[in-house]
């Protein structure tokens, strides 16, 4: 318990403080590094995928008609498994920075579209897509995102990790919330190109004694990277004279008649900044996301969840339960033969095996892979190992640990599927090694062809299919085959009270202790501790939002196994009560309805908070969110499922049973 509440402390620092996660070092610029090894000069910025609030779809840098390098590919960083799974994809840019050096209306290329020309128009008739979907460019400098800082309508300042490609104004004259904080473009039907950025580099100062005695010039680290969008019609001005405030807009009919000539343009300037320290330099992009006062309220709102449940339970235990038990122990002693009530009538039954026992122990199983990888990575996570400054490091951390937690998934099926009385121990380990991984494995490569089709960067390459699949093949199911021999080698788990052979019949139930309405009043509790959480994870997901707050969401977690277990031991009793001993599924399916509500928010948010429209938008939408909310069904399966096992295995052992 103490090592827990240190880890809930450290979380909650983590998410509410934000500082530096460790395992990721500075890097010092200078403005003359000849006679200094130690710093460097020139910096690159590089530029991510394409994506966009309004269709799932990203597509790469390269796949628009902007400025390229020759052999970008050849140049690019190498992206860790998560990054090539989430669909980032880095390539450099042409667009060069040096340290210190201030640059004014700097020319990147030129671009011609001609309105005969047909592969020309194919390019401007891609571009303009994208600015009517309002696209986001994405850059990177210094592994720091390069941020679009504007006001929002509420007055606070709000620094977007991108910015559009540009702005479209439709032929009723309607524009979007990009297009009025930058400039008032008027024209109907037309496509307004940002095709300058206006980039403030600002880096913290180092003394001469961390330079160097050798360095003579200026030194520091990069603290904030932000840039300006702009559109201007420079085509027939010179270099130095492209980039004036009083040029005009570079606006791209919806109907190309004519020649459009225009250069991509950049300025760069340097600033000091002494205020702010390299390992607080991503707190001015995390304050402008969503407040922490509504975090708190969330947390405070599951709390108050707990308490009550957690009264409810104590209320059974201490209570109801004690006097029952001391009632059926003192039977025994009096001399007035009593007959036996309520759930101590059925302890001939109660751990009689559950028809399909086999799939059950298989979701089990996969259910305690799952569980771990995910604690597991929340405590990674909270200590600061997967921040957003570690691109990828979260997918990746719970890839690798789900392939090589294969051991208790196999164990646990195995062991549970032994104590059901089940022989086909074969079948058992194939199904634990192969359905749930395959499943979840067929979903996400039907959603990959389709994004293939469509020639997007989040399609997995094939190449790192085969690496997954060496993984799962590989790694996971052999350790799936070595927990199921352990599992099985031990003996079945002994019940507390010896099993009938003859099934007691179970009598008519009331409306309130029939299965289905308590499977469905089970999900409503552990739901609502999670549904204002599950709003920020969906707006990271599909709003492209920087999710940083994991201490609160470990947190969270820990809310939900204990508000999950106490749901599923409160129904398990009144249906005990009732006479009904069937509360193995029971048990499993009362928490894991918890997924089926989750379902329904992910429905109400795609229909009130995304603007997505179109079949492939919403097929890849509830595609995904299919694979999320099948995982976190055998999740929350499972933590019901052993917090009633337990239960139950608890009281019957307190009694005296002839």
């Amino acid at each position: 318990m103490r090592a827990l509440a240190f880890v809930v402390t450290v979380c909650l620092l983590q998410g509410g403080l934000a500082f530096y996660l460790p395992g990721l070092a500075s890097v010092t610029y200078c403005s003359d590094n000849k006679n200094n090894a130690n710093c460097k000069s020139d910096l690159m910025v590089y530029v991510n995928r394409l994506n966009t609030v309004e269709n799932i779809v990203p597509y790469e840098y390269h796949d628009f008609d902007f400025c390229v390098p020759d052999k970008d590919v050849a140049n690019s960083p190498t992206e860790n498994l998560g990054q090539v799974v989430f669909g980032e994809r880095i390539r450099p840019s042409l667009y060069q920075l040096k340290f210190a050096e201030n640059a004014a209306c700097k020319v990147v290329c030129e671009k011609t579209y001609k309105p005969g020309d047909k592969s020309q128009l194919e390019k401007l008739t891609f571009l303009k897509r994208g600015i009517s979907l309002n696209y986001q460019h994405h850059w990177i400098v210094d592994n720091m995102p390069i941020t679009w800082c504007y006001k929002v309508e509420s007055g606070d300042k709000f620094c977007s990790t991108g910015f559009p490609v540009g702005c479209y104004v439709t032929k009723l004259g309607k524009r979007k919330d990009t297009c009025v904080t930058l400039a008032d473009f008027k024209t109907p039907n037309t496509y307004y190109l940002y095709n300058h950025v206006d980039i403030v580099i600002e880096y913290h100062p180092l003394s001469q004694d961390d330079l160097g005695q050798q360095h003579t010039g200026v030194g520091g680290r990069i603290v904030a990277a932000k840039l300006t969008p702009r559109s201007i019609d420079n085509g027939n001005k010179k270099n130095e004279e492209s980039c004036g405030s009083n040029l005009p807009v570079l606006g791209v009919p919806g109907d190309l008649s004519n020649e459009i000539k225009f250069k991509y343009t950049y300025s760069v300037t340097w600033k000091e900044n002494v205020n702010i320290k390299w390992t607080s330099r991503w707190d001015y992009i995390l304050e402008s996301m969503p407040h922490t006062n509504i975090q708190w309220f969330s947390i405070m709102n599951s709390l108050v969840i707990v308490v009550f449940l957690s009264g409810m339970v104590a209320m059974i235990m201490l209570r109801t339960l004690h006097k029952d038990i001391a009632r059926y122990n003192q039977m025994d002693s009096m001399e007035d033969a009593q007959e036996e009530f309520g759930w101590k009538l059925v302890h001939g039954d109660v751990f009689r095996p559950p028809r399909k026992g086999m799939f059950l122990s298989v979701l089990v199983g996969n259910g305690a892979q799952l569980f771990f990888m995910t604690l597991i990575t929340l405590v990674f996570a909270c200590l600061g190992f997967l921040s957003p400054a570690n691109r990828g490091a979260l997918m990746t951390c719970a890839l690798v640990l789900y392939v090589c937690l294969g051991t208790p998934a196999g164990y646990v099926s195995a062991r549970m599927y032994k104590t059901f009385g089940g022989e086909k121990w074969k079948s058992n380990v194939i199904l634990t090694a192969f359905f749930c991984p395959g499943v979840v494995f067929g979903i996400f490569f039907f959603l990959n062809l389709v994004l293939w089709s469509y020639g997007s960067s989040a399609a997995i390459p094939f190449t790192t299919l085969l690496a997954l699949l060496a993984l799962w093949f590989g790694i996971s199911v052999p350790l799936a085959f070595i927990g199921a021999y352990f599992g099985f080698r031990k003996r079945p788990i002994e019940h507390p009270t010896r099993t009938n052979q003859i099934p007691r019949q179970i009598p008519d139930q009331s409306l309130y202790t029939r299965p289905l309405p308590g499977i469905i009043m089970g999900g409503v509790l552990p739901f609502g501790c999670i549904f204002i959480q599950l709003f920020f994870i969906l707006n990271s997901i599909w709003s492209h939002q920087t999710y940083y707050m994991f201490g609160f969401l470990f947190l969270v977690f820990i809310i939900l196994i204990i508000t999950c277990s106490e749901a599923t031991i409160l129904l398990c009793y009144f249906h005990l009560c009732a006479e009904d001993y069937h509360w193995w599924w029971r048990s499993f399916l009362t928490s894991g309805f918890t997924a089926i509500y989750f379902f329904f928010y992910c429905i109400h948010y795609f229909f009130t908070k995304l603007e997505m429209s179109g079949f492939t938008n919403t097929f890849l939408y509830f595609g995904y969110t299919t694979i999320i909310v099948f995982l976190f069904f055998i999740v929350t399966g499972t933590i019901g499922f052993f917090a009633c096992f337990w239960f139950v295995s608890k009281i019957y052992s307190v009694v005296k049973v002839d």
